[in-house]
């Protein structure tokens, strides 16, 4: 199989040694998103709904670079700096995206990489039906 990375220029990149994603045969895994300001390089202003609309939004175009969108993410990794506090506000938002049949999802409190980060997602995803 071959190993081929995944480049979305729209979304905002950290300049750190990773790949946005790597699609390997019909698996395409994205490296965890975060909401950056790509003008400042800084963590996007705004709660955690807006920070993890920004997030969905980063990974949906990455999916669509690869050749596949969130109908066939398959599963989500998420990472809140505050779940107690934030859970509700993350919940409704990702729901604007993913309802009950979506991907599976584990949900973890974590010290995220950079200020004023609040969520940060990590997606699995499967190539369509040909």
């Amino acid at each position: 199989m071959t190993k081929r990375e995944v480049l979305q220029s729209r979304v905002p990149t950290t300049g750190l040694p990773y790949s946005q994603a790597i699609r390997v045969g019909d698996l395409v895994f994205v490296a965890g998103q975060v909401a950056l300001d790509p003008a400042t390089g800084q963590a996007m202003p705004g709660d955690v709904g807006a920070q993890t609309e920004k997030v969905i939004e980063n990974i949906k175009g990455i999916l669509e670079s690869a050749g596949t969108s969130l109908a066939y993410a398959v599963e989500n990794l998420c990472f809140l700096a505050d779940v107690r506090r934030d859970f509700g506000a993350f919940n409704a938002a990702y729901s604007k995206y993913f309802d009950t049949s979506g991907p599976t999802r584990t949900t973890v409190q974590a010290v995220l990489p950079r200020d004023g980060l609040l969520v940060e997602i990590r997606c699995l995803a499967v190539m369509p039906p040909a």
